[in-house]
């Protein structure tokens, strides 16, 4: 328990810390509002001068109020400390970083992939840095819509505010892109890189391909039953998972043995025992 506390600590404090250097080094100085709290706060820095860690945590306290209201204190609480850090360390680090290009562009990209990556730590941390996502749930806690549109209506509404308050359609297309970006990273930090793939397999042939994959390729199978939709037949499914070098060996295998199968092959995230990664908590 204390190493896996330690552990998230350490993750918390590195991710805040890679999400504060692409605010402050990409998006603010390129006015690049790209969704959220952070987004709100950098459209008041450039029209106000606020400083933009004081101002995403100003922003953040009556969310947490709300939260703790309509959540209870269980929900908010590491999440509080989450913002409180991060707001401290993107103001902290301001003196001390400066704007490494003025290619709304390039800020846009390497901006998202920061922020997506820190946010993608903190996440793994099992916490948030509060802001939009926190506002959806307690939306969604009233009006029972996805989180995720949620979401996307929130950050489009900052994203649309932005392009108003810079009179600069670019910049908020720019900021899209940021928000895409960085959502695409974080999916790959928390699931990440996909090294294996699976296969589900139709065959009326299954026994011998489970075979081959039992003693070949030295993997596992499992044999699921189903029924098909149009027929009403019961047929026999089987799953396998197996690394990416063995693709082709598995796929060239099943059609020797049966070239009327039908294969489904997809992407297989963090596979857990049986011969791949184990799990560490």
């Amino acid at each position: 328990m204390f190493v896996r506390t330690v552990r998230d600590a350490a993750l918390l404090l590195f991710g805040t810390v890679l999400v504060a250097l692409g605010l402050d080094l990409f998006l603010v100085p390129n006015k690049i509002a790209a969704g959220g709290v952070s987004g709100i706060a950098t459209i008041l820095h450039h029209l106000f001068g606020f400083p933009v860690g004081a101002t995403m945590l100003v922003l953040n306290i009556p969310l947490f109020l709300w939260c703790f209201w309509r959540l209870g204190f269980g929900v908010g609480l590491r999440s509080l400390f989450g913002t409180a850090l991060l707001s401290g360390v993107v103001d902290g680090l301001v003196p001390f970083l400066p704007a490494l290009t003025t290619n709304p562009l390039l800020a846009s990209l390497y901006g998202g992939v920061l922020v997506g990556l820190g946010l993608g730590l903190v996440f793994r941390a099992k916490a948030t840095t509060g802001g939009t996502d926190l506002a959806a749930m307690i939306l969604q806690s009233y009006v029972g819509i996805n989180v995720g549109q949620l979401l996307f209506l929130v950050d489009g509404a900052v994203v649309l505010a932005a392009g108003f308050a810079f009179r600069s359609p670019e910049l908020a297309m720019y900021a899209i892109i940021t928000i895409f970006l960085s959502a695409w990273v974080i999916d790959l930090v928390q699931e990440g890189i996909s090294y294996t793939k699976a296969f589900l397999i139709i065959s009326e042939k299954h026994a011998a391909i489970a075979q081959l994959i039992l003693t070949e390729l030295n993997r596992g199978a499992t044999l699921l039953q189903g029924k098909g939709a149009y027929t009403g037949a019961t047929r026999t499914l089987l799953l396998a998972v197996v690394s990416r070098s063995e693709v082709t060996r598995l796929k060239e295998a099943v059609y020797r043995i049966d070239p009327r199968a039908f294969v489904i092959l997809v992407d297989a995230h963090e596979v857990l025992g049986e011969g791949f990664k184990e799990f560490r908590g």
